[in-house]
């Protein structure tokens, strides 16, 4: 499948780690930060897709867009590859998602994430040739994929 290959050239500012922890040191976002990531993502739908892009001029890859989106909506930096964003935040259940939250997809190696803005919805700046866009999490594609829900 052409998307799922698209989307294994994964996306790839760093916060500080504690030492040989697994953690970051951040501050938590309030919800009003939380709410503010979301409605900052859904307004970069449609901005083009660009591998190592991390502005609106120059396009986002998917870390890129989280980057943007979590400094200038929080001022908060996040790792700035979706591995180091598996290890962001804390773990949080599915059943738990609130909007802010990132989500994370791909077993083992993670591969691909992006911001849930609600109702079952996320943002991300998906595959080369592609914009930002609005997904489900229980769509075709990404419903059958695996995902972890990170809070920063």
């Amino acid at each position: 499948m052409l998307a799922a290959s698209l989307l294994l050239a994964a996306c790839g500012s760093a916060p500080t780690r504690s030492s040989g922890a697994s953690t970051w040191n951040y501050a938590p976002l309030s919800p009003a930060q939380s709410e503010e990531i979301a409605i900052h993502a859904l307004g970069l739908v449609g901005t083009p897709y660009r591998y190592g892009g991390n502005t609106p001029d120059s396009g986002f890859d998917c870390s890129g867009l989280i980057g943007y989106v979590y400094r200038s909506s929080a001022g908060l930096a996040p790792p700035r590859t979706v591995a180091q964003l598996s290890t962001f935040g804390t773990e949080v259940s599915r059943d738990e998602i609130r909007t802010g939250d990132l989500v994370i997809f791909g077993r083992g190696r993670p591969s691909h994430a992006g911001i849930y803005v609600g109702d079952g919805r996320f943002v991300h700046a998906p595959s080369t040739g592609g914009t930002v866009r609005l997904d489900q999490l229980a769509g075709v594609y990404w419903g059958k994929q695996p995902l972890e829900v990170r809070r920063p």
